[in-house]
């Protein structure tokens, strides 16, 4: 087999009109050496004798398990528990209470790109210690669905059992003696919490329809790889995904400014979220 090989700006732009198509990231121009050395990876684990062999494979899309394992090496699976604190604190400090005036029963949260689900167990635990000091305010349950591109995060997910390395990212020894058990080898998630969240597979392209309303909408860090056209598209649909006064919650460098009316900024001393704008017209 060769050794590792150059992605030349032929096969480079083929496959960045792949990756496109496959799953919306919108690769820059100077990506080579970040596809190359991954590209590489997976050309010796699925034994092809070149670089271009494996293109050429992926272009035909006649081998599923090489088309998810591409895309789940090019998307960022990067998480932590609690990352970036402030959507938490806004969750536990206004928008819980907010939601414990309207009473809904459940109380629906989704997490697009849950990636290997730190942030929905993470929301959980949030809830778990607003009802804790907030007896009786919320009287209905909570459900989130954890979406994600890729197969193998998601597994981790479901599972919910994490490596030591893993837990101490962002994660307190008090919420960690609380909320998990301990492993041979790690620890995992208590089975009180695995029963408020389901994930599932999805590409944020595909349909919205099956998966119904929700109150709050979790979708850090992903725009940012998307076209602007793909922006839009995505930013209207979850907004019709919201029940009225539903809230988006980005990543702190995102904002559907320029891309849709549909949401209006509210400002809380912690940090930004974005409200459905009750005046938008799909």
């Amino acid at each position: 087999m060769a050794d590792d090989q150059v992605i030349s700006k032929e096969q480079y732009d083929t496959f960045r009109d792949f990756l496109e198509k496959s799953c919306g990231i919108l690769l820059g121009d100077n990506k080579h050496y970040l596809v190359t050395s991954r590209l590489n990876r997976l050309t010796k684990e699925f034994s092809f004798n070149t670089l271009g062999e494996m293109l050429d494979s992926l272009k035909k899309n006649i081998n599923k398990a090489l088309r998810e394992r591409v895309i789940d090496a090019m998307t960022t699976n990067e998480t932590s528990w609690f990352r970036d604190t402030y959507p938490f604190e806004i969750l536990k400090g206004h928008l819980f209470p907010e939601l414990a005036k309207r009473k809904p029963n459940p109380l629906r949260i989704w997490s697009a790109a849950a990636s290997s689900g730190q942030e929905s167990y993470s929301i959980i635990m949030i809830f778990d210690e607003f009802k804790s000091k907030n007896p009786g305010q919320i009287s209905g349950r909570l459900e989130i669905i954890g979406t994600d591109i890729s197969p193998s995060v998601l597994k981790i997910a479901k599972d919910g059992k994490y490596d030591d390395l893993s837990i101490m990212r962002g994660l307190s020894p008090e919420r960690r003696e609380k909320y998990f058990s301990k492993l041979d080898s790690g620890w995992e998630v208590k089975p009180t919490l695995k029963t408020m969240v389901r994930f599932s597979e999805m590409n944020l392209q595909q349909s919205y329809n099956l998966l119904g309303k929700f109150d709050i909408i979790f979708c850090r860090n992903v725009l940012i790889y998307f076209s602007s056209e793909l922006k839009t598209d995505i930013l209207e649909r979850m907004a019709r995904c919201l029940n009225p006064g539903g809230v988006l919650i980005l990543g702190g460098s995102e904002s559907p400014t320029g891309y849709t009316k549909a949401f209006e900024m509210v400002r809380y001393p912690e940090g930004v979220v974005y409200r459905l704008n009750g005046d938008w017209k799909p």
